[in-house]
C-alpha cells in the first residue's frame, strides 16, 4: 500500500463529513505487525481525525493514540511512529508501554528534578529552580542532557569562583551534580513521572571538587546569650516583631532555623506544649516539648490568618524565610548592638549551654533531631523518649531563667 498524502487526507475528511461514516486511512505498507492509521469519525458539529499506532499481538489488535490531525501533521505522525514505535513493534513488544524515545534535554532534566523536589516537599525547590534556570540558559536548554561535558561545567563555575563568589560557585556545582544524580537514579525508576528518559551514562559534575566547608565553632557564652535575648525583647530600632520572636524561639529550643521560621499552627500542640513536625531537614519527623519560657512566648503569639506564627513582612501568606532572618540578624551585627553571631550559631549555643545545664549528649541530640541509628529512632513515635525530653527541657528552662534573673540582679546592682 502506497504512503498517504495530504491530498488524500483532505478528500477523505470531506467524504466522512458528507457520508457520516467512519473511515480509516493506513500509511505505508505495514502489514500484520503494525501500522500508522488515521481514524476519522463523524461528530455532530465536526469530523475528528486521530493518529493511531496499530499493532497485532497474540492475535489481538492493540491501538495507541499519537495525536490529532491537523495539529499533528502527517510528517510529524510518521516521525513519532518510526522513532518511538516501529522498533518496539518489530521486537514484538507492546506499544502500550512505549514513550518518547528522544534523550531528554538539559531543560527536561532540570525541570523534572525540580518537580521531584517539589513533590517530595523539599523547601529548597524554589532556590533550585531559580539556580537551574540560569544554568540551563548557559549550557543550552535544548541540548541533550547526556551531551554535557565536565569541562563545560568547570567553565561555567570558574568565572563565579574568580569573582570571589566561592559559596555561589559551590551552589552551582551542587545544583548540577544533584540534578544529574537524580537523573541517573530515575532512569529506570518505574515510580518516576518524568515524560522523558535521559540516557545518561555518567554525572558530569561528579568529579568536580566541592568547596571545603568551614565548620562553625562560634557559640555564645551566658553574658552574650543574655545580651542578645534582651535586645530581641526590646530592640532599639523598628523591627518586624515576628522576626525577633522567631530568633528567641531558636535560642530557647535549639532547633533548625528553617523549622522554626516555618512554624505553623498545625504543628503546635498547645495542650501538651509540644511542637510536632511531620517532616524536617533530615527527612525524619520530630517532636519536642518546649521549655516553659518558650511555651509562654509561643502562647503570647496570635498566628495570622494563614496559620503562620512568624509570617513574612512582605507576604503574610508565607512564613518568613531563613534568608530573611539571616539578613535581619546580620544588620544588627553590623550595628554592633548584638554579639557577633549567626542563626546557625544559636543552635550550637543551645547545644553547648544545655550541656552546661546538665543535659546529656544523647538527649541533646534527640532534642535537636540529629540522625540516630538505634531502632527506636528509625521509626517515628511522637512520644518516643518524651518523658526524658520533658525532664531535660525542664532542667534547661531552669538554667535559662537563672541566667536571666542572675544577670538582671547583677545589672541592678
Amino acid at each position: 500500500m502506497p504512503s498517504l498524502t495530504d491530498g488524500e487526507i483532505r478528500r477523505a475528511l470531506k467524504e466522512v463529513e458528507q457520508t457520516g461514516k467512519q473511515l480509516s486511512l493506513v500509511d505505508g505498507e505495514g502489514h500484520g505487525t503494525g501500522r500508522l492509521v488515521l481514524v476519522m469519525k463523524p461528530m455532530p458539529t465536526r469530523v475528528t481525525a486521530d493518529w493511531m499506532a496499530q499493532q497485532w499481538r497474540d492475535r489481538k489488535r492493540i491501538k495507541k493514540k499519537l495525536g490529532s490531525y491537523p495539529s499533528m501533521p502527517l510528517s510529524k505522525a510518521r516521525e513519532v511512529f518510526n522513532r518511538d514505535l516501529a522498533g518496539m513493534i518489530q521486537r514484538g513488544r507492546s506499544i502500550k508501554i512505549a514513550g518518547d524515545t528522544r534523550p531528554g534535554t538539559v531543560a527536561d532534566l532540570f525541570e523534572a528534578y525540580v518537580a521531584h523536589l517539589k513533590e517530595a516537599g523539599k523547601p529548597s525547590w524554589k532556590e533550585a529552580e531559580k539556580g537551574l534556570n540560569k544554568i540551563a540558559d548557559t549550557l543550552g536548554r535544548n541540548r541533550p542532557a547526556r551531551d554535557i561535558e565536565p569541562d563545560e561545567i568547570t567553565a561555567l563555575i570558574r568565572p563565579i569562583y574568580e569573582r570571589g563568589k566561592r559559596s555561589m560557585a559551590d551552589h552551582v556545582r551542587s545544583y548540577i551534580r544533584s540534578a544529574y544524580s537524580w537523573g541517573l537514579k530515575s532512569e529506570h525508576d518505574y515510580r518516576s513521572a518524568s515524560a522523558r528518559r535521559f540516557r545518561l551514562v555518567y554525572n558530569p559534575a561528579a568529579g568536580i571538587p566541592t568547596e571545603p566547608k568551614k565548620v562553625g565553632t562560634r557559640w555564645l557564652d551566658e553574658d552574650e546569650f543574655l545580651r542578645l535575648y534582651r535586645w530581641l525583647e526590646c530592640p532599639d530600632t523598628p523591627v518586624h516583631p515576628p522576626y525577633t520572636r522567631a530568633v528567641r524561639i531558636l535560642m530557647l529550643t535549639g532547633q533548625r532555623v528553617e523549622e522554626i521560621a516555618r512554624l505553623h499552627v498545625d504543628q503546635w500542640d498547645a495542650k501538651e506544649r509540644i511542637i510536632d513536625w511531620s517532616k524536617t531537614k533530615n527527612g525524619k519527623p520530630h517532636a519536642i516539648p518546649v521549655p516553659t519560657i518558650a511555651a509562654e512566648l509561643i502562647e503570647s503569639i496570635k498566628p495570622n490568618v494563614h496559620g503562620w506564627f512568624f509570617p513574612s513582612a512582605t507576604d503574610p501568606s508565607k512564613a518568613v524565610s531563613h534568608g530573611t532572618l539571616y539578613s535581619f540578624m546580620w544588620r544588627q551585627r553590623d550595628r554592633e548592638v548584638i554579639p557577633l553571631v549567626t542563626n546557625r550559631d544559636l543552635r550550637r549555643t543551645w547545644k553547648t549551654l544545655a550541656g552546661k545545664a546538665g543535659l546529656s549528649k544523647e538527649i541533646r541530640d534527640r532534642l535537636q533531631n540529629h540522625t540516630l541509628q538505634d531502632v527506636s529512632s528509625k521509626s517515628y513515635d511522637r512520644w518516643n523518649y518524651m518523658p526524658e525530653k520533658r525532664t531535660a527541657m525542664a532542667k534547661w528552662d531552669k538554667f535559662v531563667r537563672a541566667i536571666l534573673v542572675k544577670r538582671r540582679m547583677k545589672a541592678a546592682a
